[in-house]
């Protein structure tokens, strides 16, 4: 398995409206938000170079993230390095005794196959793995 690029760094913050300020002081700008129902958070990208930055915002008291936020305050959620082939990612690293939070993919944001590791096996990092969508030529 090989990591191509970092994808994005998600980063876990209580109102994506009053964030949204200090990046576009640094000369970012937000050029896609949607709400990913399965992870229950809204997510803004912010397009660095050829990786994003993803704000985080929790739309339920229950979600990853809004427990991340009452744990641990605001920052860095995780980071999502993009691969080939997902599916064969994961049995790799399954095989190779990593823990998974997912073992078969999720529709992440902007359609794209995704999951994670447990932070156990990041030593203290969640680490997303996502897959481009493909298109039939």
């Amino acid at each position: 398995m090989k990591a191509y690029k970092i994808d994005h760094i998600g980063i876990a913050v209580r109102s994506i409206s009053d964030t949204l300020p200090i990046y576009q002081a640094l000369g970012l700008s937000e050029t896609h938000r949607e709400v990913v129902a399965s992870q229950r958070v809204r997510t803004a990208f912010l397009p660095v170079g050829e990786s994003s930055i993803e704000l985080l915002e929790a739309t339920s008291e229950d979600s990853p993230v809004a427990r991340f936020l009452a744990r641990r305050g605001g920052g860095v959620h995780h980071i999502c390095l993009s691969v080939d082939d997902i599916d064969a990612a994961l049995a790799d690293l399954a095989a190779r005794g990593f823990r998974l939070l997912q073992t078969e993919p999720l529709t992440g944001a902007g359609g794209k196959k995704v999951a994670f590791l447990h932070p156990d096996s990041g030593h203290g990092v969640l680490i997303e793995l996502s897959e481009e969508r493909r298109t039939e030529p």
